[in-house]
């Protein structure tokens, strides 16, 4: 039984792709989206909450010319995701099947959608997913945190973190060797690493004190080194950050 979301931003396409996807009985429940951004936001609730959590979605049936972020965007933004959901692409356009089905698409359905022609890409989903075990998600050790690669799951050392820097409810992790994106907000990371010596410079930043290299002071305005990265401290927080590093100093 599928939990489905379909993305579309023609209000009829939607609505007609709703009613028929509600109507075929292997699909339990069929939630709509009129943007990649909104079905975006959808799909992180949904991979947060877990394969058999409340928020679960296991296919999503996408359209592909949408304004800014378009349906193949999309895809290849859940490429990266260790346990993403299935994608069916639902499209008026026949050009882009080979890039689809290279994103591993499980079928191409051409508008105007036929009922038994989405009924087969239905049943080509719930095949699939009766394929696929459903794995239980361990929380890694406080010392590491899990990265999406090519599909496979990493860990990396917070200790190895130098910075890190928000892009909505996403946040880039900085290392040593390269960057990684995690769907984790920075406030939230701001709170997790606070005792491990993480500290907030700039509503855009997290740094940790312990690979900061420099601070510098330019007419008025506060920054600090990390490698060969010069960050901006925002004013809010340039005497909490100065504080800190003169504590760590003190004491270290």
């Amino acid at each position: 039984m599928l939990r489905a979301l379909a993305v579309d931003d023609e209000q009829p396409s939607l609505e007609e792709l709703l009613y028929l996807l509600n109507a075929d009985p292997r699909v339990t429940s069929v939630e709509g989206a009129s943007d990649a951004t909104g079905a975006l936001r959808r799909i992180n609730r949904a991979l947060e909450s877990g394969p058999d959590g409340p928020d679960a979605i296991d296919v999503v049936f996408l359209d592909i010319h949408m304004p800014g972020l378009d349906g193949l965007d999309l895809a290849r933004l859940l490429t990266g995701f260790a346990k993403p959901p299935l994608v069916v692409f639902v499209t008026a356009h026949e050009d882009f099947a080979v890039q689809a089905f290279d994103l591993k698409a499980v079928d191409y359905v051409l508008k105007p959608v036929r009922k038994e022609r989405l009924a087969e890409a239905v049943r080509r989903a719930d095949q699939l997913m009766d394929k696929t075990p459903r794995i239980p998600v361990h929380e890694p050790d406080p010392d590491h945190i899990s990265v999406e690669l090519g599909g496979v799951t990493r860990f990396v050392a917070v200790e190895d973190i130098t910075h890190v820097e928000a892009h909505g409810d996403y946040a880039r992790l900085h290392t040593g060797q390269g960057s990684h994106l995690v769907r984790i907000p920075l406030s939230t990371l701001e709170e997790r690493w606070r005792s491990r010596g993480f500290v907030r410079i700039h509503r855009s930043h997290l740094v940790s004190l312990g690979h900061i290299g420099e601070l510098r002071l330019d007419a008025g305005t506060v920054s600090v080194l990390i490698g060969d990265v010069e960050l901006q401290v925002s004013r809010r927080h340039a005497r909490e950050l100065r504080d800190l590093l003169m504590h760590r100093r003190t004491t270290g």
